[in-house]
């Protein structure tokens, strides 16, 4: 594969050129929007995995979204055990599926391919999200990808059948232990995952 070795340098970033290049670019990310348009991707073998091509139609945006599980509030009313919970409540979604759906909320002519992780510091992780514009001639003339035009994938981020949507929904594991996640979890009254 072409670019190879900027894969096995993202796989040990603490060991490669990745540390330094991640210690300038951090500082200047955190400062940034949380949702940004990026010229090119960092990753530029994650992104060719995902159908990432240069060409019209594709969008590639970088999206922070602030680490660790749920804030909540502890309550201040009638005393319910099971309610009083603070700690560890975690979300059903991974960090990587809300980021996508934020990109996806602020491009909505367009469509998420999918996305990669590119880096993270004390408070943040950073996503690069892969979009494509469903509504370009470019794209539906490339038979490669014009299978996202279709109407049943419209709004695919927000019902998770992107990758990290069907990790999240527990779509990656098969056999015992996994009967209540098919066909969704809704389908079996959130018994599943």
């Amino acid at each position: 594969m072409t670019y190879s070795y900027i894969r096995e340098a993202y796989k040990r970033p603490g060991e490669s050129y990745v540390y330094d290049l991640l210690r300038e670019r951090l500082p200047v990310w955190r400062k940034s929007e949380s949702v940004v348009r990026v010229d090119h991707p960092t990753r530029v073998d994650r992104a060719r995995e995902l159908g990432y091509k240069a060409k019209q139609g594709f969008v590639v945006v970088r999206s922070r979204i602030r680490k660790g599980s749920r804030r909540k509030a502890r309550l201040n009313t009638g005393r319910v055990a099971k309610k009083m919970g603070v700690k560890k409540i975690t979300a059903k979604k991974s960090l990587q599926w809300i980021a996508e759906e934020r990109a996806a909320r602020k491009y909505p002519n367009c469509e998420v391919l999918g996305s990669y992780w590119v880096g993270e510091e004390g408070q943040h992780k950073y996503f690069e999200v892969v979009l494509v514009d469903t509504s370009h001639p470019v794209i539906s003339k490339d038979p490669k990808i014009a299978w996202i035009t279709k109407p049943a994938h419209k709004g695919r981020v927000h019902r998770g059948l992107t990758s990290a949507g069907k990790s999240s929904r527990g779509l990656r594991s098969r056999g015992k232990g996994a009967e209540k996640i098919r066909p969704s979890i809704r389908a079996n009254l959130g018994r599943g995952k």
